[in-house]
């Protein structure tokens, strides 16, 4: 049977011999030709879909492209001068990268468990980011699992991921009352409890949605600390709540890796003696529930690393010990005595940052962060006030025992930073730190202008893909995310987009990002993401091999795009013909498919944009498979 790997040969075969006469007649049987590729370029899809080995559609995209001349052979030399750049002669052969061993399956480089403990527990610092130094960096491909297959589609996805795709059952025993995950023949299924929401999640929520304006979309980002496997998360998606959720890589094995194969947004991550990786003023809602955080130690520390991230006039819910002392502290098999100095500590701490208590009843204590300056001015003078010349300077940097200030107001009602539109009208409202000159080089025009073009983007990138905003990729990573446009050209609820500001990027715009309802993180590309492997669908990148061109090995992202990617994920790179014709070469030796195509613009603009996808192989595959 013909396929459409075949169009190609069929094309070829009626341009007939140099000595052939042209005829009219040559017309009708291109016309069938072609017909015939489509038709069976459909057929073959249609044959390969569902669920198996991946989602072979996936794989079509390049496919079709090659194999039916949909995007012509493109000469790049042709059009464009030479650039003097870091990477390596584009003529040098292909080299082909050899796949890691089968103990390298889940490896997380900054989070290894065996470097870890060579670091002080004092604080979670040894569960805190920790990487490789150059020479132990790995230089070969992460394999899948045998067995591994395509996620579920969302929401199917929320309750249920197969057991292949992470394949360890310690959380099924460890927390078989607390209904966080079960074993069910060959999928995990997750029921939507957890520990303190034995009636689930959506019960729990309604009971915070009485006191938060959950449903408005006043309330739209969300930061869960201690997430478990992220059922607070998944399913605040049903109330339009994008919530990043955080855990570390501990003894409550792949916890976040759950979250991820779940589709739900999730890092591993944890409060301990360095910054969170999130700007100041981000998030409209923060929740631990029995998330074993001392809240207390430290003079207050991590509530004070809490009330950096959030937004004048958001929320802190706290949800477990030692709320209700009196009532549970026998359950808990805890010293009263302990649970009542531990909640008169936090009790102290929040009334130090000025925050209100609006609600104490059961197990669940909700607190809110004041609008602005004008309610604390009397603070205690035990409360110092950190320097707002630092509060963008996050990375690898150290808690400190100051209070992030509020922006300046010039009246009481006023919300410091500026007020934000309920979702989804703040998606493409001029954010207020732009609106306000906050971000050196960014003024309402060019906010517009950017999101102008990258809807632009989009929509050429579903012309090459045209399952793109279908459902098929849900975890979705834009890795120089900028002010966040790419994200808000694909807004959808079928999907969520990590939007990554490298903290090298000439400008700091992730506080922009999460004033949109979107979210993101502070990232350098120099080094490992904080995910497991096979985390992320789609992977897409804005001139990031530009930017870090004179800072560490394309070879070196490359390796760590592919880490992350799904077997049959797809890669979208934008960046200048010079430096993706070096990028290309790399990437032919790394099991993927790739074809790069001209700017939407026409040929002579020297910006191309290269598609790619993996390919699927597991453990054990030693030959390149399509």
């Amino acid at each position: 049977m013909l396929s459409a790997s075949d169009c190609p040969m069929l094309i070829m075969a009626t341009k007939g011999n140099p000595g052939d006469n042209r005829s009219k007649s040559s017309l009708p049987s291109l016309l069938i030709v072609a017909a015939l590729c489509c038709f069976f370029y459909v057929l073959g899809v249609w044959q390969r879909s569902g669920f198996g080995k991946g989602d072979s559609i996936a794989l079509e995209i390049t496919k079709k492209a090659e194999d039916c001349g949909i995007l012509p052979k493109l000469e790049y030399e042709t059009h464009h001068g030479n650039q003097s750049t870091s990477f390596d002669d584009p003529k040098q052969d292909v080299k082909e990268i050899e796949p890691c061993g089968e103990q390298y399956i889940d490896y997380t480089p900054c989070h290894d468990q065996m470097r870890a403990m060579t670091f002080p527990r004092e604080n979670m610092n040894y569960r805190e980011r920790h990487c490789p130094p150059d020479e132990e960096k790995l230089h070969c491909l992460i394999p899948a699992p045998k067995g591994y297959v395509t996620p579920f589609s969302w929401p199917k996805s929320r309750d249920y991921v197969p057991f292949a795709n992470a394949p360890h059952k310690s959380l099924t025993v460890e927390k078989a009352v607390q209904n966080w995950v079960q074993y069910e023949g060959n999928v995990f299924r997750f029921p939507g409890g957890g520990t303190q929401f034995p009636n689930g999640a959506d019960a729990y929520i309604d009971q915070l949605a009485s006191v938060i304006p959950i449903e408005n979309g006043t309330v739209r980002t969300a930061l869960d600390t201690g997430c478990g496997v992220a059922s607070w998360g998944a399913y605040l998606f049903k109330k339009n709540v994008l919530t990043m959720s955080f855990a570390p890589r501990d003894s409550h094995e792949a916890q976040v890796q759950f979250a991820l194969e779940r589709g739900v947004p999730a890092v591993i991550g944890v409060l301990g003696t360095i910054k969170l990786p999130y700007p100041s003023r981000a998030f409209d809602m923060a929740h631990c529930s029995r998330c074993l955080i001392p809240w207390g130690a430290n003079d207050g520390l991590y509530m004070t690393e809490v009330d950096r991230v959030l937004r004048p006039g958001g929320y802190w819910v706290l949800s477990g010990p030692p709320i209700n002392w009196r009532v549970n502290y026998q359950a808990w098999q805890r010293p009263k005595e302990e649970l009542e100095e531990e909640q008169r500590k936090i009790e102290e701490i929040a009334e130090l940052l000025c925050w209100e208590k609006k609600h104490e009843k059961g197990e669940i204590a909700i607190w809110r962060k004041r609008v602005n300056n004008e309610y604390c001015r009397e603070r205690d003078s035990r409360v110092t006030l950190c320097e707002s010349s630092n509060a963008a300077n996050v990375w690898y940097k150290k808690m400190e025992a100051c209070v992030t200030p509020y922006p300046e107001t010039t009246n009481s009602d006023e919300v410091a930073g500026g007020g934000l539109k309920p979702f989804p009208d703040r998606l493409n409202t001029v954010p207020p730190r732009i609106a306000s000159g906050s971000v050196p080089g960014l003024s309402v025009d060019s906010f517009k202008e950017d999101n102008k073009l990258w809807k632009k983007h989009v929509n050429s990138y579903k012309r090459v893909n045209k399952i793109l905003d279908s459902g098929r990729y849900r975890n979705i990573m834009d890795m120089n995310a900028g002010l966040g446009s790419f994200a808000a050209a694909l807004e959808s609820p079928k999907l969520w987009v990590m939007n990554v500001v490298p903290i090298i990027a000439e400008q700091d715009t992730l506080g922009v990002v999460y004033e949109r309802g979107l979210i993101g993180i502070y990232h350098d590309w120099c080094e490992a993401f904080s995910t497991y492997p096979r985390t992320y669908d789609l992977i897409h990148a804005n001139r990031v091999f530009s930017l870090y061109k004179d800072k560490c090995s394309a070879e070196d992202i490359l390796l760590e795009m592919d880490r992350i990617l799904r077997p049959e994920g797809a890669v979208i790179l934008r960046d200048h013909v010079d430096v993706l014709t070096q990028v290309k070469r790399i990437a032919t030796g790394m099991r993927w498919n790739i074809k790069m195509v001209d700017h939407e613009d026409g040929p002579l603009i020297p910006e191309k944009v290269l598609f790619a996808v993996r390919k699927y192989w597991v453990v054990g595959d030693n030959n390149s498979t399509v």
